[in-house]
């Protein structure tokens, strides 16, 4: 009991950066402002249009929400780190932005596959899709996507914080995660590695692999357009989609399931950057503001004139 209460009273020490950062922190306030900007402004646009209230867009709103959501867990953090180079965190804080950073990691796998079915259904099966696509249907998908993602962090943050932190308790991360603190653990992690490992197969490998058959379908379907216009047009949508879905499904699998406990740390930092960062700064840019409905949008609001008569720009 001794060594429980010792360990929840003590800080962790973040290993990320060696010491102050100046450029590194410019960085992470111009990456996170972009973030907010981009997906609030996608959130805002969806919100306020009314040719915008279509499954698609109903999910990208959520997704804005969520990235929003999913950086702000680690980047403002990580700001106050590189500009102090104060890299104490304090066990409850620790536990805290675990918590969050992995439900809200969890809620996007799935939600990203919910989507990835709005487009197979929305193309493969277009005279089916108002039918299936229900408003009803689509607040189930979004709705199961943030509580699995919750229920699953749980599970997490339990198992995690049950564990025994000896010595400095160094963590060798950026923020706090389960591979790091697994690692940072001086006591037996076999059972925690096994529950990270079923479970991130479940929402990580399964919905990936969901996500690339609904696109082989796609793809299928779009080699049978006629118009050599429109094939390029839906070729260019689906592998900027894909190309952002796999960045983010393969580094997050990485991270999770990839390492063994021991293992250098120095490729998860970059793995897990990559799909907690980049994915959020991306996907306005790729899921949006390469659309043509959202274009139109954003113009109307910049210069106060009104659309022409719109044509659903499928995407």
């Amino acid at each position: 009991m001794a060594v429980i209460n010792q360990t929840c009273l003590s800080d962790f020490i973040l290993l990320g950066f060696s010491s102050r950062q100046v450029l590194l922190s410019l960085l992470i306030v111009v990456t996170y402002a972009m973030i907010l900007v981009g997906n609030l402004t996608i959130f805002s646009i969806i919100n306020t249009e009314h040719h915008l209230q279509t499954p698609m867009y109903f999910f990208l709103s959520h997704l804005s929400i969520l990235d929003v959501c999913y950086s702000t867990v680690t980047l403002p953090a990580m700001l106050v780190m590189a500009v102090t180079g104060n890299k104490r965190i304090s066990f409850n804080r620790c536990f805290t932005q675990l918590y969050f950073f992995v439900s809200l990691g969890g809620a996007e796998c799935l939600l990203l596959a919910a989507m990835a079915y709005d487009r197979y259904v929305a193309i493969c099966n277009p005279l089916r899709y108002p039918l299936v696509m229900d408003k009803r249907f689509c607040s189930y998908l979004v709705g199961g996507s943030w509580l699995c993602g919750f229920l699953n962090s749980v599970l997490h943050t339990l198992m995690t914080s049950k564990l025994t932190f000896c010595g400095a308790r160094r963590i060798n991360h950026f923020f706090c995660d389960v591979p790091p603190l697994l690692n940072a653990s001086c006591t037996d992690t076999r059972t925690s590695q096994l529950l990270l490992y079923v479970v991130s197969v479940y929402l990580g490998m399964t919905p990936f692999v969901f996500v690339i058959v609904s696109y082989t379908q796609i793809i299928s379907s779009i080699l049978k357009i006629r118009s050599t216009e429109g094939r390029q047009k839906a070729f260019s949508t689906c592998s900027s989609h894909l190309i952002v879905v796999t960045v983010f499904y393969v580094t997050a699998n990485f991270n999770y399931i990839g390492p063994a406990p021991g293992d250098s740390f120095d490729f998860i930092r970059l793995s897990s950057m990559l799909y907690s960062v980049l994915t959020p700064l991306f996907n306005p840019v790729i899921y949006c503001l390469r659309n043509q409905e959202v274009k139109r949008a954003l113009k109307k609001v910049f210069t106060g004139k009104k659309n022409p008569k719109n044509i659903m720009d499928v995407k």
